[in-house]
């Protein structure tokens, strides 16, 4: 039987999933983004582009790097939601 402690710890199991999947792409961005922006207060260029650019290439070698991490961390989360359908719907 379904209760609300089992929806809301399913759910929050789910969000700590996403969180821990999208982690390291952020984490990349962010320490690109803070260094375009230091770059860009120490040289005083504003240009808007600028920004962009160096966290779009971040985030997708961060991608590539965690690539296999994060497959694995989605197939084992996926596998352990199907393999306890039995038991959620008890």
């Amino acid at each position: 039987m379904i209760t609300p402690d089992f929806v809301v710890s399913f759910s929050a199991e789910a969000l700590k999933m996403a969180l821990l999947i999208s982690a390291p792409m952020l984490g990349f961005g962010l320490v690109v983004g803070v260094a375009v922006s230091i770059f860009q207060a120490v040289t005083s260029i504003q240009e808007m582009t600028l920004t962009f650019i160096p966290k779009i290439l971040a985030v997708m070698v961060s991608i590539l790097f965690f690539f296999p991490w994060m497959i694995e961390m989605m197939l084992s989360y996926t596998a352990n939601i199907i393999i306890n359908i039995p038991n959620y719907i008890r």
